[in-house]
């Protein structure tokens, strides 16, 4: 198995050759080889991979990790519309998958190809499907969820505990900064983590998913006083960001978590795997931010991403055999301890004492995260409402400004 990072500013280098042809490299009279898109750390294409290769001598997988992730569902259309795309790759979640499905880019998949399929939440399935057909066109990997992470040593020396309260959190805060710590490792510069974040600090207070259901029942709107406090949360959590918010970039925030200068980072799970590789040393914790009005937070989750099968692959019958194994059981366990990651598939158990902590209160806190479900139209609302609230961060609109633009943005598709 043979992985290349690829940077977008390569990436229409490779067009020349398209994949699994007789001119790729890795291919031979004797294998098949499958190319694979995606993002992420090399090396854990490698390991998961090279599982399926054993099981299947007659198959080289050869992935391709893009180095720049942000910039991959641009890398991945212009693959896909060509001759130069991967036989699969991972897709978006929702309304970021509707494009490719819409373009004709992608192979409806069966239950009779990839029977593992059938097992599948249908909550977890919807995010793989065609809005408008209704046919399944991915494999989901991941499940998602949103929290916020700590280093348990800057707690321990300053006398913390994971808040139990709202305004525990703030007292936290408060005797980190007082300490010269930045309690939370946050920036707003790469607007599309701002949702996740006021989705972290927000949601117990805009309650959760019966929120979002009297949305799209329109009983209720963004423009709600109880989403417009949500949201606002960033505005009263502002004092305790780094400076110049605004202008911090995600992987600053990132560096300021791992090098110990922040004691906090609210994010996704994911970040578990790259501090454990980028932090080492670091022992991290989690919670849930407390409801500030009292009562129990909620962690918002989502399905993050699905194996699809690109229409023009060459290899159709290798290509859903390999789907089928991602589907499974087994890839589902190996995919969860290499990457840190709750599996999509069914009836997979973290082995990870972290995961098997977040897994536990997801399983009693757990809510919908909100923008995944209202990212649709042309611009996306999570486009529009990405940029309203870096604007908000900066001070040039309100909160009830910001969700006015979300609520209006959202009305044009809902």
């Amino acid at each position: 198995m043979r992985l290349a990072p690829v940077a977008a500013a390569i990436v229409l280098s490779v067009a020349a050759c398209a994949p699994s042809s007789p001119s790729t490299p890795a291919q031979s009279q004797d294998k098949v080889t499958l190319s694979v898109w995606g993002w992420g750390p090399e090396e854990n294409y490698d390991k998961m991979f090279a599982a399926y290769e054993k099981l299947n001598p007659g198959v080289d997988v050869d992935a391709r990790s893009f180095t720049t992730a942000t910039e991959y569902d641009t890398i991945l259309s212009t693959g896909l519309a060509g001759d130069s795309g991967p036989d699969l790759a991972w897709l978006r979640a929702g309304a970021n998958l509707q494009p490719l499905v819409e373009a004709g880019r992608l192979l409806p998949l069966e239950t009779s190809d990839v029977p593992g399929l059938k097992d599948y939440d249908e909550g977890v399935l919807r995010s793989a499907k065609g809005d408008k057909d209704g046919k399944v066109y991915g494999v989901p990997f991941a499940v998602q969820t949103l929290q916020v992470i700590y280093n348990k040593k800057i707690f321990a020396d300053h006398g913390i505990s994971p808040p139990r309260t709202w305004d525990d959190m703030i007292a936290a805060a408060e005797k980190l900064k007082a300490n010269k710590i930045i309690p939370f490792a946050f920036g707003g510069k790469d607007d599309w983590m701002l949702p996740i974040v006021a989705g972290i600090f927000g949601t117990a207070t805009w309650g959760g998913d019966t929120f979002l259901d009297d949305v799209k029942a329109k009983r209720k709107t963004f423009t709600d006083p109880a989403f417009v406090e949500g949201i606002d949360q960033l505005n009263k959590l502002k004092p305790y960001f780094p400076d110049d918010v605004a202008g911090v970039s995600y992987t600053d925030a990132q560096i300021l978590f791992s090098s110990g200068k922040a004691a906090m980072f609210p994010g996704g799970l994911w970040e578990l795997n790259f501090f454990a590789e980028h932090a080492k040393g670091v022992e991290l914790g989690v919670f849930t931010p407390p409801a500030p009005k009292g009562g129990q937070g909620m962690m918002p989750g989502f399905t993050d991403g699905s194996y699809g099968i690109s229409a023009k692959t060459r290899h159709k019958a290798e290509a859903l055999k390999f789907a089928a194994w991602l589907a499974s059981k087994d890839y589902g366990q190996l995919f969860t301890d290499t990457l840190s990651i709750f599996s999509a598939v069914p009836g997979v158990k973290p082995t990870d004492p972290l995961l098997k902590e977040v897994s536990t209160t997801f399983d009693k806190q757990g809510a919908t995260y909100f923008m995944n479900e209202f990212a649709y139209g042309n611009p996306s609302s999570q486009a529009v409402f990405s940029k309203s609230l870096q604007e908000m961060l900066l001070g040039r609109i309100t909160a009830e400004q910001a969700a006015e633009q979300l609520d209006k943005s959202v009305a044009t598709w809902l």
